[in-house]
């Protein structure tokens, strides 16, 4: 054989293998290729987004790349790496501190990687856009619902997630000033966790046994849904809603648990954050990028409103409902019930 024609042989046979594996950034197929950072994989809230995510990018035909951060920027660092590596056509990231994210994000913006982050918003850089809800809206809902839930008198406990967390931050500075505007007879301890369930459950037995006519908890999460439940039971608090001695709760995510201890009585309230959601659209923005697509702020065709943050920052606020156990209006706030198939814990619990 001719050396030209060795050559155009090899050729055409490298030509078919990267055809049939993909390229830089593509997968088999010739599928795009993204990375999805989990953020931590100890609560039910990010689990059930990590059960969603595969089938989210496989419905987008995107090719999946999964690491996980554990709660831990210096990982979350190394994992972006990681993906820039293997040279992804887009990344979506959850960071859990919103401000030491920064440098990551520049070297993705530098690489010409677009980011969609999940659940929270970065302080500072550059994201093609943030899949979240209104977490200021949290706060308010667990605000109107305990302020009509005690007549607005009384004492409650918050239980803050992470201040180094817009989201922590949000929900914090909401709920006060809502409880200060509207509820002046209600007393407010703050508590902050760290998003740490222990945590939470020791500062609520504090705050119990030093004011035992607490009638009220904001847990910012369904992190210290169990340690709350496990201190109630110590001290004798397991009542029904219409006993005297009962503590009304009112949580944020939505999970099958909530949705079921609002069944049984146990807690009165939660805010449903789309776990489902989260997954389907921080997918179905990265491909949008990856396609050159734009957006603008305004009404979304998913029953949410895409809002400008700050120049070069987009935010897609996806609807939160308050769920309740009866689906009442509270204070003006109306939920929907436990048990309305709408929500992605009922679906799955």
């Amino acid at each position: 054989m001719k050396t030209s024609t060795l050559a155009g042989a090899c050729l055409v046979a490298l030509t078919a293998l990267l055809g049939a594996c993909g390229g830089p950034g593509q997968g088999a197929g010739g599928a795009p290729v993204i990375g999805v950072d989990y953020p931590r994989s100890d609560t039910d809230f990010w689990n059930s987004f990590i059960e969603y995510t595969p089938g989210a990018a496989a419905d987008a035909g995107l090719e999946l790349k999964t690491t996980n951060s554990q709660n831990d920027v210096a990982k979350l660092t190394a994992n972006a790496q990681a993906f820039i590596s293997q040279g992804v056509k887009g990344v979506a990231l959850a960071p859990q501190d919103t401000a030491a994210i920064a440098p990551t994000l520049a070297q993705l913006e530098a690489k010409k990687i677009p980011v969609v982050t999940v659940d929270t918003r970065p302080d500072t850089g550059n994201v093609f856009m943030v899949v979240r809800a209104d977490n200021r809206a949290y706060g308010e809902k667990a605000c109107r619902f305990l302020g009509a839930k005690l007549g607005g008198q009384g004492k409650v406990v918050m239980l803050q997630g992470d201040l180094a967390s817009i989201n922590g931050r949000d929900r914090t500075e909401a709920f006060n000033e809502c409880m200060k505007a509207n509820y002046p007879g209600i007393t407010v301890f703050g508590e902050a966790t760290n998003w740490d369930g222990a945590v939470a459950a020791q500062k609520l037995q504090t705050d119990l046994t030093a004011h035992p006519d607490i009638r009220g908890v904001y847990m910012q999460s369904s992190f210290a849904l169990a340690g709350t439940l496990q201190v109630f039971k110590q001290k004798d608090l397991l009542v029904p809603p219409d006993d005297p001695r009962h503590v009304f709760v009112v949580s944020n995510d939505g999970i099958p648990e909530e949705l079921k201890n609002i069944a049984e009585g146990r807690i009165d309230a939660t805010v449903s954050q789309p776990a489902d959601l989260y997954a389907k659209y921080a997918v179905e923005y990265l491909k949008a990028a990856i396609d050159g697509r734009t957006f603008g702020p305004g009404p979304t065709d998913h029953d949410s409103t895409i809002i400008q943050v700050r120049e070069g920052v987009l935010e897609d606020q996806l609807s939160a409902p308050l769920v309740t156990a009866d689906g009442g209006t509270y204070d003006g706030v109306p939920s929907v019930r436990h048990d309305d198939r709408s929500l992605w814990g009922a679906k799955t619990g």
